[in-house]
């Protein structure tokens, strides 16, 4: 198996891809094994964070163009992307948050990869790129991640013209939150899961949900809907818990429940 779970302290835990040599590539097996790894930290309770990170040179070349060009069949290249797909909406919609840990090129899939995620932080020296276009092949399915973190003209320029974007601009545009020198990234990024696994994670998984689905709804059906997944949080313990620490000013003691 080319994906690496390691726990990094009680409730982080890190997910590497380690094919450095297909430069951690989205292959079937490689996607499959994701989609597996990320189902089993959604169902572990201890888990709080999840840190997503490439071996080797970089974060991820996208899909492996090798295997694509020997699919040849129309029923295997639409396997192959909807199962890309199936991982993306699985980050999304999975119940911890995601953060993307980039060093190296995150391109394509492994662009869409990094929009997927709930944070993303990188090395100053990281390069983003949906380039495709260079090979005939455009960026559709990495486009839908993606164009949900940028504005339309940015995200067609790199649609158009395949260049990659580097990390200050990134962050710029949004598709990244921030960008920190290599020996600085690993400590940022632990510190920002630290901050987020010391909330609790009830909260978190009711908040993370309303997010995605409000942002696909028009305004007065947002408002009914999030004002729903309020109330629903509100008769949480840990709502009443932490609205009464903040009044007696206290640390909080989460139950989870």
């Amino acid at each position: 198996m080319n994906i690496k779970v390691v726990n990094q302290g009680k409730d982080i835990s890190r997910v590497i891809i380690n094919d450095p040599k297909t430069y951690n590539s989205l292959s079937t097996k490689n996607l499959l094994d994701l989609i597996k790894v990320f189902k089993e930290l959604d169902k572990d309770k201890k888990v709080k964070v999840i840190i997503l990170e490439g071996a080797g040179k970089g974060f991820s070349a996208g899909h492996n163009l090798k295997e694509v060009r020997g699919l040849k069949k129309k029923e295997k290249y639409q396997k192959l992307f909807s199962l890309c797909s199936k991982l993306m909406i699985q980050i999304v919609e999975g119940r911890k948050p995601v953060i993307a840990k980039v060093h190296g090129a995150a391109y394509a899939a492994g662009c869409q990869l990094v929009a997927s995620c709930d944070l993303a932080y990188s090395t100053k020296d990281a390069l983003f790129a949906t380039p495709g276009v260079n090979i005939g092949l455009f960026c559709s399915t990495p486009m839908v991640a993606v164009s949900r973190k940028i504005n339309r003209k940015p995200m067609m320029k790199m649609l158009l013209t395949g260049e990659p974007i580097k990390a200050n601009y990134a962050k710029e545009v949004g598709l990244i939150n921030d960008c920190f020198s290599k020996t600085k990234l690993n400590s940022e990024v632990l510190k920002i899961a630290k901050k987020i696994a010391s909330k609790s994670n009830l909260t978190i998984k009711i908040g993370k949900q309303a997010f995605y689905k409000q942002l696909e709804m028009p305004l007065r059906k947002a408002y009914t809907y999030t004002s729903k997944m309020m109330t629903l949080n509100m008769m949480a313990m840990d709502a009443k818990e932490g609205i009464s620490a903040f009044l007696e000013k206290r640390k909080p003691k989460w139950k989870n429940k």
